[in-house]
């Protein structure tokens, strides 16, 4: 196997897709505004306000570290607390950057075997502690889709914001995989976020094509007043913004955000049905995005690493399969024919 051949291990393998390419390759004819006074920054907003159906505010940053991380510190104070899912990549995944960036904010987990927040844990967590020794709960977040490849419903997004609202905790979405989680659901961007009370979402562009760059868009604009200070503060603010801004154009204004996702989510459950009835395999999580969570035996992960394929194994010790923008049905093919060699 060479050593740019296809891998399932990431969906950050991936390259970018066409459309952010050409236009990124648009937007380096000739000279324009920095640090966000351009057309194509400008292009980008108008862009997210017609697919999100509302005037929300829109942020550009490098990752989705910093995406969430910063969001997170502009609804809190350093003694405030966030509550989110044990398995939460703000928690596992981001080297306490929502810490740092809030100046001390503290997570408070919540144990979920599917990787999802509910209400009543929610409740739990924010009413266990109500004195003054303890961090006050200020804010919620929920990945979307969870680290476990689930998504969560519009009524499940509902429930949870309702529990936000009679607790007075803001809620944030960490939507690295935003995009498959609408493909999945089938529904419009805005019924899944602000309709259903979300405040602030972290739209990942990396995994859907992309080079790289997050929007944070707030749907409530009294909550982003001086937000653009603190990237610039936290060296999020890019000079040459019309390059992270141009590729959400490519991806938005032509819908390819979502056909990207569909395809990446068709490959995984392509996948997933392909290895089904395989002795000794079974899928850990149910496949509604764009992954898929093996019990893989040691033995038959070794194999497969033998002969060069790459995943990851982390949550509940299984082996851990993404399928991006771009994936190749015949690639999908040849793992699982390896698969079915060794099983």
């Amino acid at each position: 196997m060479t050593e740019h051949a296809q891998q399932f291990a990431s969906d950050n393998y991936s390259g970018i897709c066409p459309e952010a390419w050409a236009a990124m390759g648009a937007a380096n004819a000739g000279y324009a505004p920095a640090y966000g006074d351009d057309d194509w920054t400008a292009r980008a907003a108008t862009a997210f306000r017609a697919l999100f159906e509302t005037e929300c505010e829109m942020f550009l940053a490098f990752n989705g570290t910093a995406a969430n991380s910063l969001a997170l510190a502009s609804l809190c104070q350093s003694y405030h607390s966030v509550i989110c899912a044990e398995s939460a990549h703000v928690e596992t995944d981001e080297c306490g950057a929502p810490e740092f960036f809030s100046n001390g904010s503290k997570l408070l987990t919540a144990p979920c075997t599917d990787g999802k927040l509910t209400p009543d844990a929610i409740r739990a967590l924010a009413t266990r502690r109500r004195d003054i020794h303890f961090p006050k709960p200020r804010v919620v977040t929920i990945t979307q889709p969870a680290e476990t490849g689930q998504v969560y419903t519009p009524a499940e997004i509902r429930a949870i914001s309702q529990t936000c609202r009679e607790l007075g905790l803001s809620l944030h979405m960490d939507g690295a995989r935003f995009a498959n989680a609408c493909a999945s659901l089938g529904c419009a961007p805005a019924d899944i976020t602000w309709r259903a009370g979300v405040d602030v979402l972290c739209f990942g562009g990396t995994k859907n094509g992309m080079h790289a760059g997050e929007a944070i868009l707030f749907f409530d604009p009294a909550q982003a007043e001086d937000f653009g200070y603190r990237c610039k503060q936290a060296g999020q603010l890019a000079s040459k913004m019309r390059y992270l801004s141009a590729p959400w154009v490519g991806l938005l204004e032509g819908g390819t955000w979502l056909r990207n996702a569909t395809h990446a989510n068709a490959c995984a459950r392509r996948f997933a049905d392909a290895v089904a009835d395989l002795p000794g395999l079974a899928l850990l999580f149910p496949v509604e995005a764009n992954a898929v969570f093996l019990a893989l035996p040691d033995p038959l992960a070794e194999a497969l690493r033998a002969r060069g394929w790459r995943f990851y194994t982390f949550i509940g010790g299984g082996a851990r399969f993404m399928f991006s923008w771009d994936a190749d049905p015949a690639r999908i093919d040849a793992l699982v024919g390896d698969l079915r060699k060794m099983a």
